[in-house]
C-alpha cells in the first residue's frame, strides 16, 4: 500500500562545467528551499501519530503509526472512509454494506455477527467499530484488542452534529483530518443552504417517517435523524414519541398526517401501495391526496456524508414546489 509522502523527487542537478572556466554553475537557490519543504512535510506526517484517542466506550485506543489495511464492521463507518479518501486502504466490510460500489470486491466478515477469526486473518491495523453492536459483540471486540489490534468504537449518531463528531474521530485516527474538515464544513454548508430555502414555506406539513411495513409498524420519532432532517426543510414531525416507537394502525389514523414517508421500498413491493389500501385509510390525508412518498431507506438513516443527499429527497418530497430543482 502507498504511504502519504512515500514518493519523494530527486533535487540533484548535475552541474556543468564552463568551458574555459574551472568554476562550478550556481546552484540554484530553489533546490534548498524544495529540499527543506520535503523534510519538513515528512517529519509532519510522522509527528501526527502515535494517536490516542477516547473512543464512544470510553477506552482510550492509541494508533502507532498511519492506518494501512482498515476493517469496517458497519456500512456508515466504510462510507465515511471512503469519503476521507481511504478505500484503498478498507481490506474488510460487513455483509450489509453496499456503497459505494467498490465495497463489492472487498472481503466480507459477517452481518450482525463478525468473523473474528476472518478480521484477523486480514491482520489490519484499525477497526472502526460501532457503538450499536456493542451489546452482542463486546466480547468479539476484546479479542481483536488481544490479538493487538487497535478497535475504534464510534458513537452511534442520532443528530447531524454527532455525525459530525464521529467523521472527525475516523478522520483523526486515520490521519485525514483535513479531509474530515472539509466534508464537515460541506455539509454544514448544504444543510444551512436547504434551511434557508425552507424559510420559503407558508404552510407546514406533518410528516410521519415509517421505518417498516405493517403489521410491524415502527415510526421516526423525536432525537432522530428523521425528526432532524424534517426539522432542517421546516415540516413538522407528527409522531411525538422519543426514539423508534412501534405503532399501530389505528394510532397512526389519529395523527392524521399530511405526508407519509416510507424507507422501506426497496426491500417490500408495492410500499407506496401498502399504506394507500389500508382498511380505513381512505381520509388520511396523506392518503387523500396522494402525498405517500419512499425514499432510500440508507439516505435518512445512516450517519455519513450522504445525510445531505437524504435531506434533499425528503424536501422535494415535502415541498417540491419549493425543491424541485434542488
Amino acid at each position: 500500500m502507498k504511504k502519504l509522502m512515500s514518493l519523494l523527487f530527486l533535487m540533484f542537478f548535475a552541474i556543468g562545467m564552463i568551458a574555459g572556466c574551472g568554476s562550478e554553475e550556481p546552484k540554484d537557490a530553489n533546490t534548498d528551499n524544495n529540499a527543506e519543504n520535503t523534510e519538513q512535510a515528512e517529519q509532519a506526517g510522522d509527528q501526527a501519530f502515535p494517536v490516542t484517542i477516547t473512543d464512544a466506550t470510553d477506552q482510550e485506543v492509541t494508533i502507532e503509526k498511519e492506518p494501512e489495511k482498515i476493517v469496517s464492521l458497519i456500512p456508515s463507518n466504510t462510507e465515511i472512509a471512503f469519503a476521507l479518501g481511504l478505500g484503498d486502504k478498507v481490506v474488510g466490510v460487513s455483509d450489509n454494506d453496499n456503497y459505494p460500489e467498490e465495497v463489492a470486491d472487498i472481503e466480507k466478515i459477517g452481518g450482525m455477527e463478525f468473523n473474528i477469526e476472518k478480521i484477523i486473518s486480514l491482520e489490519p491495523d484499525l477497526v472502526l467499530a460501532h457503538a450499536s453492536s456493542m451489546g452482542s459483540s463486546e466480547e468479539g471486540f476484546q479479542q481483536l484488542r488481544d490479538s493487538g489490534i487497535p478497535v475504534l468504537v464510534v458513537n452511534d449518531a442520532t443528530n447531524f452534529n454527532q455525525v459530525y463528531d464521529t467523521i472527525q474521530m475516523i478522520g483523526q485516527v486515520t490521519g485525514t483530518e483535513e479531509e474530515a474538515e472539509t466534508i464537515i464544513t460541506d455539509m454544514k454548508n448544504e444543510f444551512d443552504d436547504i434551511q434557508v430555502k425552507a424559510e420559503e414555506v407558508a404552510d407546514k406539513k406533518s410528516v410521519i417517517f415509517e421505518i417498516s411495513p405493517a403489521p410491524e409498524i415502527y415510526v421516526g420519532g423525536k432525537n432522530t435523524f428523521m425528526d432532524e432532517i424534517l426539522a432542517t426543510i421546516n415540516a413538522d414531525n407528527a409522531i411525538e414519541e422519543e426514539g423508534w416507537p412501534k405503532v399501530d394502525e389505528e394510532t397512526l389514523l389519529g395523527y392524521n398526517p399530511d405526508v407519509i414517508i416510507t424507507t422501506y421500498g426497496e426491500y417490500t413491493e408495492d410500499a407506496i401501495d401498502q399504506v394507500k389500501e389500508r382498511k380505513g385509510w381512505e381520509d388520511v390525508t396523506a392518503v387523500k391526496e396522494d402525498q405517500v412518498f419512499d425514499v432510500q431507506t440508507d439516505l435518512v438513516s445512516r450517519p455519513g456524508p450522504r445525510l445531505v443527499e437524504g435531506v434533499k429527497e425528503v424536501a422535494k418530497a415535502v415541498y417540491p414546489e419549493i425543491f424541485s430543482e434542488e
